[in-house]
């Protein structure tokens, strides 16, 4: 049953193919998932009495500080953690099958960017390097190896260096790929700025992580623009609690892949959904969470539109800032 549900995740097409696939994983976490199938018991939810998406309740993330959300029949393969920031309890997410998030990631990159292997691809990511258990790490170590390129690789504190693979990037019009966390892309800017050529794409996971204050981010983007001479800075929304990423090519609209899906919650009621361009709390659904949970009510505050696109717009009071892609908007 499970590989028959992980095929049809990622055979999704259209918006019925979808709804089919949630529903189907629903039942499937509603009866083996034991923190899910307990807190659908504590709302008095008979899960054979869902049969709409939008009806199924959405578990709140900071269960995934608490308690180990995990089917029941499997083990943890790895475990991904977040940084924890400003001293509050880390969020674990326990991955039984890690080759699934790795298929994950990859088909999503494909669908947004193409085949890794066309790419040169440099990671900036000192605060995600400094620690054990990021899943941004695992996944930007794939997606480098993906790439096979004699000069992909993680950069820590070595922005010379970078500097200088940037520069022969812009020469040799070889298609590249800069992530960075948006503290060492402004210190890079700040310390290196240069003309880059569109073939050359930055993107920022987002959040200063402590080391510098925060910033809304259309200045952000201002910024870093000027400094590279670029149109556009791309930026990826995921988090530790996901196995999917959401990419935006700058227009400040986010983009999912088609087994992955937001709602919005009224910031009142978190059981009711609000209709498209609504600001409320951003509720996820990320099928590819298969043996964790798949539908996830974060503290994030956004809009969605009738095109599947979403807008992060900040995060509710007394939410910690963590994961890639929440800064002050």
């Amino acid at each position: 049953m499970e590989q028959a549900l992980i095929k049809d995740i990622f055979n999704i097409k259209d918006e019925r193919t979808f709804r089919a696939s949630a529903l189907e994983v629903f039942y499937y976490q509603a009866k083996h998932v034991p923190v899910y199938r307990d807190y659908l018991a504590a709302l008095r939810v008979d899960p054979s009495r869902i049969t709409e998406v939008e009806k199924i309740p959405f578990l709140p993330i900071e269960f995934f500080k608490s308690h180990t959300v995990l089917t029941e029949d499997k083990n943890a393969k790895v475990i991904f953690e977040s940084s924890g920031t400003s001293g509050l309890a880390p969020s674990r997410h326990f991955v039984a099958d890690a080759s699934l998030y790795r298929e994950s990631f990859t088909r999503g990159f494909q669908f947004f960017y193409g085949d890794p292997g066309q790419y040169c691809i440099l990671a900036l990511l000192p605060s995600y390097l400094e620690r054990k258990g990021s899943s941004l790490v695992h996944m930007m170590d794939q997606l480098i190896r993906q790439s096979g390129h004699a000069e992909s690789g993680f950069y820590l504190d070595n922005l010379e260096e970078l500097s200088s693979i940037l520069k022969k990037r812009k020469l040799d019009r070889q298609a590249t790929l800069l992530v960075s966390v948006s503290f060492a892309l402004l210190d890079l800017a700040e310390s290196f700025a240069m003309e880059l050529g569109s073939h050359i794409i930055l993107m920022e996971t987002g959040g200063m992580k402590g080391r510098r204050l925060e910033m809304v981010r259309t200045e952000l983007h201002e910024q870093l623009k000027e400094a590279f001479g670029v149109k556009n800075i791309h930026s990826e929304y995921g988090m530790t609690e996901l196995l999917s990423q959401a990419y935006s090519s700058g227009e400040g609209r986010f983009y999912s892949p088609p087994w992955m899906k937001i709602l919005i919650r009224d910031p009142n009621d978190p059981f009711s959904l609000l209709c498209a361009g609504q600001s409320g709390g951003i509720n996820i659904i990320d099928l590819t969470n298969l043996y964790s949970c798949s539908f996830i009510a974060t503290g994030d505050l956004g809009k969605a539109y009738p095109d599947g696109s979403f807008e992060v717009i900040g995060r509710f009071d007394h939410s910690d800032i963590r994961g890639c892609n929440l800064m002050v908007i």
